[in-house]
């Protein structure tokens, strides 16, 4: 009965909210709705994101690889990018890239000390896919630019490090070299900056009032939702896994919330109580956003767990990810857990595809041919390549410090970044 009142008094209040006009102020009713909703394993998304590790790893060698002149690369310069792969610790870098032979041409080349050393190229068919992401890249020059600033737009101050958003620009799209290809040719945009603590970050130096709607509002705006509009209670895209049991109290629950003002990621919301629902509402509408400005709608938990000062987060505000599973999934394969959106997916179908997702699919189903022929030992490593050491790259051709033997390099350890991942953080 104690819970009957409440939701009545709960409804009452939700449709003041609505019908109250922009500007005006209201008492927010304080306290989150304690509901607790199930995980639900989803299949179909959990497919999306299977092999998503190998192949941004090796997208990743094959960015590295064609950035230097002569395209063959000692093992011991690969390993100095080894931190941005996410493979396990203990696989050693050249076991990865033999297991794809359609991707990687295999040498070897001899060291200062006349040591044999692994060295590895790309194969004709990789380096022409490339050449195709490339050109796809340089046609959406306008769309990466418009992505990046309203990415940039999300944050209180229109500044993110360089660091947070290179744990973006997979999921996002950007150049490998965009910090070298994108944003020094648009000095009237960006501007590199020294943050307090000695980092460097990226700072948007105009705000865009044209970017600054949300894929939500221009959703509702399609769709001819006038009335939810101007009451300015729009409403998520709903979707659960099959067979996914919802409660009465927690159906009632999430349809009040759909009611609630809907804040808009890129206006000020230090007037919202954090321990309210309309607080959570806009934390959801800026996840909501921040996965539309990625290409496949998905990314690493891990990759937003810094983005709760930037974007004035509270504690914990992943947990709407566990709170909302109608609209988020939480993906547990790989080792990791990552965020998918549901309503971008009709099943394992991305229903609007960015022509770079085209690109990646192509090398996937590459990577998969190769692996499975290396597999019915199709190809066999003779050994007996040597190339050229002068057509090689020197150590100074390489930013960073180089390393003597592969034994080395394959100890470099993964950076730490923080998270409010569970399974980093005390409950």
């Amino acid at each position: 009965m104690r819970w009957f009142n409440g939701f009545l008094g709960r409804v009452a209040f939700s449709r003041f909210l609505c019908e109250c006009h922009k500007g005006v102020n209201y008492q927010q009713k304080f306290g989150l709705v304690n509901v607790k909703l199930k995980w639900v394993k989803d299949k179909s998304l959990d497919a999306v994101v299977a092999g998503e590790r190998d192949l941004r790893a090796a997208c990743i060698l094959v960015s590295v690889i064609s950035s230097v002149s002569h395209h063959f690369v000692p093992i011991y310069h690969l390993c100095r990018h080894r931190g941005q792969l996410n493979l396990p610790q203990d696989l050693k870098l050249s076991t990865f890239i033999r297991k794809y032979p359609t991707i990687f041409h295999e040498s070897h080349v001899l060291d200062s000390g006349g040591t044999r050393v692994p060295a590895f190229g790309l194969t004709p068919e990789a380096v022409d896919l490339h050449q195709e992401e490339l050109n796809v890249i340089q046609q959406s020059q306008k769309d990466i630019i418009d992505r990046l600033c309203k990415l940039l737009m999300l944050t209180k101050h229109r500044i993110l490090p360089l660091q947070t958003i290179d744990q973006l620009k997979w999921d996002m799209g950007l150049p490998y070299d965009y910090k070298d290809s994108v944003v020094p040719h648009h000095p009237g945009l960006f501007s590199v900056v020294h943050l307090p603590d000695d980092r460097l970050g990226l700072k948007l130096l105009f705000w865009h009032d044209h970017l600054a709607v949300s894929q939500l509002r221009k959703s509702a705006v399609l769709q001819q939702k006038e009335t939810d509009i101007k009451n300015n209670c729009l409403a998520f895209p709903i979707r659960f896994t099959r067979g996914f049991g919802l409660k009465r109290k927690c159906m009632k629950w999430l349809e009040e919330w759909q009611r609630l003002p809907y804040t808009s990621p890129y206006t000020d919301a230090s007037h919202l109580d954090p321990r309210t629902d309309e607080s959570e509402k806009r934390i959801v509408g800026v996840f909501h956003e921040l996965l539309h400005l990625t290409i496949q709608k998905k990314t690493e938990r891990k990759n937003v767990s810094n983005l709760r000062k930037p974007l004035s987060l509270p504690q914990k505000f992943t947990k709407v990810f566990e709170r909302h599973p109608g609209i988020f999934y939480i993906s547990k394969k790989g080792d990791t857990q990552t965020v998918v959106l549901r309503e971008a997916y009709d099943h394992q179908q991305l229903l609007q595809k960015n022509p770079l997702v085209d690109i990646r699919e192509r090398f996937a189903s590459l990577m998969s041919k190769g692996f499975l022929e290396k597999s019915r030992g199709l190809y066999k490593t003779s050994g007996t390549n040597l190339e050229n050491p002068s057509k090689l790259i020197s150590g100074d051709q390489l930013s960073g410090i180089g390393y003597s033997s592969e034994l080395e390099s394959d100890c470099i350890l993964f950076s730490d970044y923080e998270s409010d991942d569970p399974a980093h953080c005390a409950s």
